[in-house]
């Protein structure tokens, strides 16, 4: 339920009012005090009236706002908490605010590796702490996939922090084909997360062209302050618009891709679209269907492919059904060869 923000007023005042044990509080006491909240808060008279204050009390009573306020009257004139001890800035937490906050805690976890999130370090241990307390402990109804053991996430933070700041940066990095480290002088631009992996995105100093380079291929990271930061001026959405992965290739390594998908198969497909622009070609009499997508032949792509094994078929373009053609090829042939465990 939407409430505005002089009511919520209201609701405070009246809680702290009714707190105070030490005078009797009629309702004309609570009117005023209400309406001099608001003259503070608004810097102008604001009417309250006495039918304002009794729907106040009546909401702060019931359950819409989970305030369930123990709100009497007595001597037919005064008002109190019949709990002296009620405030409805501590009410009780039910099982399925518990249960919200459980996942929310688990969720926020899964940024820890970012500095930005360190003033809600005290915040997700408070939360902790009160499921501890008031619910016994369970599982975790929802379960992000996060490796902790990747390579390359103590950069994470720091790397988040030099774009944000537009601080060039001294990288000493290794590609898995590289025999020896690289040292670059580099210009991060945004982070990207593919496949439970990071990557940082940038220029290169006297380079052309956007890098992506993989964060657990990092060796070290300087700094170097003298250089000015260059921006790319790119768009991470446009940028990855006909991208499945982080590999982006020209628009002459782009081409529309057909694939069929058997029938057991095809539904995965229909609701996991390998790309945005998925759309349905055509659907056959054995309830396989037809598929085409509009992306860069890129290392990615194959990957998911191959991942259907025989439950998939491209059909164009011609170079990519060739090279999926090949690498079931060999991939067939391993499997021909006599095993020794056998």
């Amino acid at each position: 339920m939407a409430v505005n923000k002089n009511a919520l007023l209201r609701y405070k005042t009246i809680d702290k009012c009714l707190q105070n044990t030490y005078r009797t509080w009629t309702l004309a006491d609570l009117v005023a005090y209400c309406s001099q909240t608001l003259y503070d808060y608004e810097g102008r008279d604001v009417s309250v009236s006495t039918r304002t204050v009794q729907l106040d009390i009546q909401m702060m009573r019931s359950d819409k706002l989970g305030y369930n306020a123990p709100i009497e009257v007595y001597d037919r004139k005064y008002y109190r908490y019949s709990d002296p001890n009620y405030t409805i800035t501590d009410i009780p937490v039910t099982e399925a605010d518990m249960s919200v906050l459980t996942e929310t805690m688990e969720m926020l976890r899964q940024f820890n590796d970012f500095s930005f999130f360190d003033e809600l370090k005290v915040i997700i241990n408070k939360l902790q702490d009160k499921i501890h307390t008031e619910n016994s402990e369970k599982p975790s109804i929802i379960y992000l996939e996060k490796n902790e053991n990747l390579k390359g996430l103590d950069y994470l933070d720091e790397l988040y922090q030099a774009i944000l700041k537009e601080v060039v940066i001294i990288l000493t990095y290794q590609s898995f084909k590289a025999r020896q480290p690289q040292h670059m002088t580099f210009h991060p631009q945004f982070l990207r997360e593919y496949n439970n992996r990071w990557f940082v995105i940038g220029l290169v100093q006297n380079e052309d062209g956007i890098r992506t380079l993989a964060l657990d291929r990092i060796i070290e990271i300087d700094y170097d302050l003298k250089i000015d930061y260059q921006y790319a001026q790119i768009n991470p959405k446009d940028y990855y618009k006909n991208t499945v992965g982080v590999t982006v290739l020209d628009h002459h390594h782009t081409a529309h891709v057909v694939f069929k998908v058997n029938k057991t198969n095809a539904p995965y497909v229909v609701t996991k679209p390998f790309h945005h622009s998925q759309e349905i070609i055509s659907l056959q009499e054995d309830g396989s269907m037809t598929f085409q997508i509009f992306v860069n032949l890129n290392f990615e792509l194959e990957r998911l492919i191959l991942g259907f094994g025989e439950s998939i078929e491209v059909l164009k373009p011609r170079n990519l059904r060739q090279r999926i053609k090949r690498k079931t090829a060999l991939a067939a042939r391993i499997y021909q060869k006599k095993n020794r465990n056998e």
